[in-house]
C-alpha cells in the first residue's frame, strides 16, 4: 500500500508515469532509509510516542531489511513506488500496527530527503578516497618517469620541453583543487533535514531534531523546513558541479594519453589486456576505456544542466519536478566513481617509451631557450626573438 493511498484506485498509466524508474534507483537508497528509520524509531521511543518492545521490534525489522537488501532479497515493485513505501509495507506485515508507527511525525519528503543526504556523504566519502588514490597513482607514475622529456604543445604544435613528470603531476595538482571543491560541498550538505515533514515542520508533536541528527552523524540539524525542500535538487546540482570538476581532470588526461598512445607519437603504451580490437583489423587495439571516461564528462556535465534546468521557475516548497534529480546524482556519482577507479587502474599498466620520447624531442623546441642565450649576452629579447625566428624559417 502507497504511503499516500486514498480511498480510490489510481489510473495504472498515471501509476506508471509517475512512479517512473524511481522503484529501480531506490535499490541505491535503502539502506539508508533503513538508517534512518531507525534513528526516527529511536526518537519516537525518547519522546514517548514508541514503547521499548515496539522499538525492539522496529529496528529488529530494519535491520533484517538492511540484510535482505545486501543480499538482494528486498525487491521494490512499481506499485511500491519506492522504497520508503516497501520498507513500510514490510514492517506493517510483520508487525502490524507497529509498523505504521514508524511514519509518525515524519512525510516521505523529509523521509526521502534524509535517505539521500546520507546516500550522498557516503558515496562523497568514497570519492574522495578514490581521488586520494588517483593522485598517489599519478605521482607514482611521474616519480617513475620524471627524467624523460616530452615535447609540450600549445595549439597543438610542439612548443617547448616538457617531461613526464612535470605532465603527470599537472594532473595531481588538480586533484589538490578537486578536494577542497569536494569537502566543501561536503560540509555544505552535512546538515539533518529530517523532522521537517513536507516542509513546514511536525504539528502538535515535540519531536528531537537534534537527537537524530546525531544518530545519523550530521553535523547539525537543517533548522528552517521549508528550505530543507528547496535545498533538494540545489544541493545535488552542487555535488554534480564538483564531480563535473573531477570528470573534466579525467576527461583531458584521457585525452592525452589516447593521443600519446597514438603510432605516431608512441610516447606511452597500454598493456594488451586494457584495449579492445576490431572486428574487421586485426591489427587493431583500441583505447576503449580511455573514450568511454572522455565521454562520460560530457555525460555528467548534461547531468549538471539538467539538474539545474529542473530546479528553476519552482515555487517554495516541494514540487514533484524535483523527483527527476535523482538519477542525474546518483547517475553522475557512479559514473565519477567507476571512470576514477579505471583511471587508476590504467596508470598502474602504462608504460612509458623513453626512445620514441627522445626521437620527439627536436631542435625547434629549443628555440625559447636559445633566444635568451643571446639575452644573457646582452641582446634584447624583441631582437633575439627575431634572429631566432629567421633561423626556424619563421
Amino acid at each position: 500500500m502507497k504511503l499516500w493511498k486514498k480511498n480510490y484506485n489510481l489510473n495504472e498509466k498515471i501509476e506508471k508515469f509517475t512512479v517512473g524508474n524511481d522503484y529501480l534507483l531506490d535499490q541505491k537508497l535503502v539502506k539508508y532509509d533503513c538508517i534512518a528509520s531507525i534513528a526516527h524509531a529511536k526518537m519516537l521511543n525518547k519522546i514517548g510516542i514508541l514503547t521499548d518492545e515496539e522499538l525492539s521490534q522496529l529496528v529488529e525489522g530494519l535491520n533484517e531489511i538492511i540484510d535482505l537488501h545486501s543480499n538482494n532479497n528486498f525487491p521494490i515493485s512499481p506499485g511500491d513506488e519506492d522504497c520508503h513505501t516497501a520498507i513500510e509495507n514490510y514492517l506493517t506485515s510483520k508487525y502490524g500496527d507497529v509498523g505504521k508507527k514508524i511514519h509518525t511525525a515524519r512525510s516521505r519528503n523529509d523521509q526521502v530527503l534524509t535517505a539521500l543526504r546520507l546516500y550522498e556523504k557516503d558515496n562523497l566519502k568514497q570519492i574522495r578516497e578514490l581521488l586520494m588514490d588517483f593522485k598517489d597513482e599519478l605521482n607514482r607514475t611521474a616519480e617513475k618517469y620524471k627524467t624523460i622529456s616530452i615535447p609540450g604543445y600549445t595549439h597543438m604544435q610542439k612548443a617547448m620541453p616538457t617531461t613526464i613528470g612535470l605532465w603527470l603531476n599537472s594532473f595531481a595538482d588538480a586533484v589538490d583543487d578537486d578536494i577542497p571543491l569536494l569537502d566543501c560541498v561536503f560540509k555544505t550538505i552535512d546538515k539533518s533535514p529530517l523532522g521537517s515533514a513536507a516542509g513546514f515542520g511536525v504539528p502538535n508533536i515535540k519531536i528531537d531534531r537534534e537527537y537524530t541528527a546525531d544518530l545519523l552523524g550530521f553535523a547539525k540539524v537543517q533548522i528552517n523546513p521549508m528550505y530543507c525542500q528547496m535545498s533538494r535538487g540545489k544541493f545535488e546540482f552542487g555535488i554534480i558541479n564538483v564531480l563535473s570538476q573531477v570528470m573534466f581532470d579525467l576527461n583531458k588526461l584521457s585525452t592525452d594519453l589516447i593521443l600519446f598512445n597514438m603510432k605516431e607519437f608512441g610516447f606511452v603504451e597500454f598493456p594488451d589486456e586494457f584495449c579492445t580490437g576490431s572486428s574487421i583489423m586485426p591489427q587493431k587495439k583500441n583505447p576503449d576505456v580511455l573514450e568511454l571516461i572522455r565521454a562520460k564528462y560530457h555525460v555528467v556535465l548534461g547531468e549538471e544542466f539538467k539538474t539545474k534546468s529542473l530546479m528553476g521557475n519552482l515555487i517554495s516548497g516541494y514540487n514533484r519536478d524535483i523527483q527527476l534529480t535523482k538519477e542525474s546524482l546518483i547517475n553522475s556519482v557512479e559514473i565519477t566513481q567507476s571512470c576514477l577507479e579505471m583511471m587508476i587502474l590504467f596508470l598502474k599498466g602504462i608504460k612509458v617509451n623513453k626512445e620514441n620520447c627522445q626521437k620527439a624531442m627536436s631542435k625547434e623546441l629549443y628555440a625559447t631557450e636559445e633566444a635568451y642565450e643571446l639575452v644573457k649576452k646582452g641582446v634584447s629579447f624583441r631582437d633575439a626573438y627575431r634572429e631566432i625566428g629567421e633561423k626556424y624559417g619563421k
